[in-house]
């Protein structure tokens, strides 16, 4: 993990991403994920991409079961995009570099409009 990529948990995830002022990219993983670890370093390409003006965390299903249940999580990876402390993406499953920029750049946007 890296500075632009943070690892938050049940006891930080109201603070680090339902009180911040920047969108949050929330990757919901678990170490035993096969395509989790496939889509690490696209997620890092992310929090590296949008460092300063969009927040990226991961949440490890396994250490963090409140929130993942709060959430819904079924299935994973799942990324889950939140604006001002509410979802407003939601992407199941191994996906691209380009799919997550485009969502990030939908509300980033929104938010300068």
């Amino acid at each position: 993990m890296s500075e632009k990529v943070r690892t938050v948990s049940d006891s930080s995830f109201e603070q680090e991403v339902l009180q911040s002022e920047r969108p949050v990219l929330v990757d919901f993983w678990a170490a035993w994920c096969a395509p989790c670890r496939m889509l690490a370093p696209t997620v890092e390409a992310v929090g590296e991409q949008y460092f300063g003006s969009a927040d990226v965390v991961k949440v490890n299903v396994d250490d963090s079961p409140v929130t993942a249940g709060t959430y819904g999580i079924r299935g994973i990876p799942t990324l889950i995009l939140f604006k001002a402390g509410k979802e407003v993406e939601r992407i199941v499953g191994a996906t691209s570099k380009e799919s997550i920029s485009r969502i990030i750049d939908n509300h980033l946007s929104l938010a300068s409009a």
